[in-house]
């Protein structure tokens, strides 16, 4: 399937990988090995069921290259380019974590969107324009 993809497609799949496994790896750091300052926290298995699990959803189908996933996979990712800019205001010992969030998150998704919309336009697929009725 990847021989046959524009450079311009090849480029925001890179994009999307990169930005996907770099905010997975985060995820996994930040809520899952880094200590909490916060008593309130919840245990890390939780932490990271919440955190992570998400992220796994579209794997399979980021991975294999498809465009449907990567449409769908942008609105996973607002949930965390929003706890990233809410964390930047509201947690000041944790803001190298958020903004490096927000980062990787809008490189996800400049990514898996210019990938779904060329890829999509690639392989013909797309919604149909109805005629006007007259």
């Amino acid at each position: 399937m990847a021989a046959d993809m524009a450079p311009k497609t090849r480029f925001f799949r890179i994009a999307t990988q990169l930005g996907y496994w770099l905010l997975l790896a985060l995820l996994v750091i930040w809520h899952g090995v880094m200590p909490e300052t916060d008593e309130a926290a919840l245990p890390t298995y939780l932490s990271l069921i919440f955190w992570v699990l998400p992220m796994l959803f579209p794997l399979l189908g980021l991975v294999k290259g498809k465009p449907y996933t990567h449409a769908w996979f942008n609105f996973i990712l607002m949930f965390y380019f929003l706890h990233g800019l809410t964390t930047v205001y509201t947690h000041p010992d944790e803001r190298l974590w958020s903004v490096l969030e927000i980062i990787f998150t809008t490189v996800a998704f400049v990514g898996a969107t210019g990938f779904a919309r060329h890829r999509g336009r690639e392989l013909g697929l797309g919604l149909k324009k109805q005629k006007d009725a007259k």
